[in-house]
């Protein structure tokens, strides 16, 4: 079953970079959800989409992968680019 590394995205409602270094293991969903007929939610009998392990580092999430044998792909994350202005920029 293949999984999906990436990095912890920025949280979009604080400035702060906390817990960005982290580097996050998904699987990849095996079966396609159903709804549940008396209830009517989603689910599945996929229990490994249930599972996230946090990793310090990309090193570390596919060693885990090449270790247990589990096939992944890699999203890195964009790179940053800082758009440099000064304040008197906004009466040109």
């Amino acid at each position: 079953m293949p999984a999906h590394i990436y990095q912890m995205p920025k949280n979009a409602m604080q400035s702060g970079k906390a817990r960005m270094s982290t580097w996050v293991l998904e699987f990849d969903p095996a079966e396609a959800k159903r709804p549940d007929p008396l209830m009517g939610w989603a689910g599945s009998g996929d229990t490994r989409q249930q599972l996230r392990l946090t990793f310090p580092s990309v090193d570390a999430a596919t060693a885990y992968a090449e270790r247990e044998g589990i096939s992944y792909h890699i999203t890195m994350p964009a790179p940053k680019a800082l758009k440099i202005q000064a304040y008197a920029d906004n009466f040109r």
